[in-house]
């Protein structure tokens, strides 16, 4: 394994924001420059670009072809997370770059986030709070809401995060099924063949797909309404993969029973379509942390580091 000592010439450059305990740890192994702002980050790039020989970003941030370009020792580009869509992979291996991401490190938060949201959707947990707070007994609210398990529960994406969702689901004696690029012959669970097909055979749909141009708007109208007005719609993977206007649009109609985001389109800012609704449990892009996912993530990221420093390989290339 990589010594701290023989590390401390590696120069890496982090642009995600990181806890100080964690910038800490990264410091102790390795020479790093901490830019987690677009103006620290840009003075960076610009400054000393030609000595680093590793970035860390994350899927939401990136690293684009020109700054690619700016750093000529780069070997090595890892995202904290999973997700890695604004990372220009094709420049970064068009290099003879190595490309690694944080896959596995958070699964179950996010899982567990998005269960969360599914079940405060459902179950109207917002409204009541507030209304509880306010004064209202049950009788002036709307306290007959559905139940959540039994139902049928269709994952878009199987991945890691995905399987997480399925073994929750079972737990809440849950029928589920999924749509994804490719089957999974090691799962017992149906496939359908398009997300729309998914979609109208589901009453709850959860994404957990990558974001990207390949996803952008995947989740459109037509699927949205197959979901029909007692439908749920929970989104954990990335706001792009969600068509908001329709969302909103549906919610506001009727058409969609309800939906628990913790993504938006419109990041960092409030999705404005959707926050007077009372059908819509938002949260601001958490799914992913708590103490021991992000501990898990710069675990990985060391991991990934020392491997192809060393000479070992990365972890989890992508």
């Amino acid at each position: 394994m990589t010594t701290p000592d023989s590390n401390s010439r590696i120069p890496v450059l982090v642009l995600c924001p990181l806890q100080q305990q964690h910038v800490r740890q990264i410091a102790d192994l390795f020479d790093i420059v901490y830019a987690p702002t677009p103006a620290e980050r840009a003075q960076a790039i610009a400054q000393q670009g030609a000595r680093f020989r590793c970035v860390l970003s994350i899927g939401t941030i990136g690293l684009t072809a020109d700054e690619i370009a700016a750093m000529p020792a780069l070997e090595l580009v890892c995202a904290l997370g999973v997700g890695y869509e604004t990372i220009d992979v094709a420049a970064a291996k068009a290099r003879g770059l190595v490309v690694a991401n944080g896959a596995g490190t958070n699964d179950a938060c996010v899982a567990d986030h998005a269960f969360g949201l599914l079940l405060a959707a459902v179950r109207g947990l917002v409204v009541l709070d507030r209304g509880t707070r306010q004064g209202l007994w049950r009788d002036q609210m709307t306290a007959y809401t559905p139940t959540v398990g039994g139902k049928r529960l269709g994952i878009l994406g199987m991945g890691m995060i995905g399987r997480q969702l399925a073994r929750r689901a079972e737990g809440f004696d849950m029928q589920v099924a999924y749509h994804s690029r490719s089957a999974k012959p090691d799962l017992p669970y149906q496939r359908f063949d398009t997300l729309l097909e998914l979609a109208q055979w589901a009453d709850f749909l959860v994404v957990a797909t990558p974001g990207g141009a390949e996803t952008k708007h995947m989740v459109d109208a037509a699927v949205i309404d197959a979901l029909g007005p007692q439908g749920a719609l929970v989104n954990i993977a990335r706001g792009s993969v969600v068509d908001t206007a329709a969302l909103a649009s549906a919610l506001r109609e009727g058409r969609l029973g309800c939906a628990g985001i913790d993504v938006y389109e419109s990041e960092p800012e409030r999705p404005r379509e959707l926050v007077e609704l009372d059908n819509i449990v938002i949260t601001p892009h958490v799914a992913g942390r708590s103490p021991e996912a992000m501990q898990a993530s710069v675990d990985r990221f060391v991991e990934n580091a020392q491997g192809h420093f060393s000479g070992r390989g990365v972890v989890t290339p992508v």
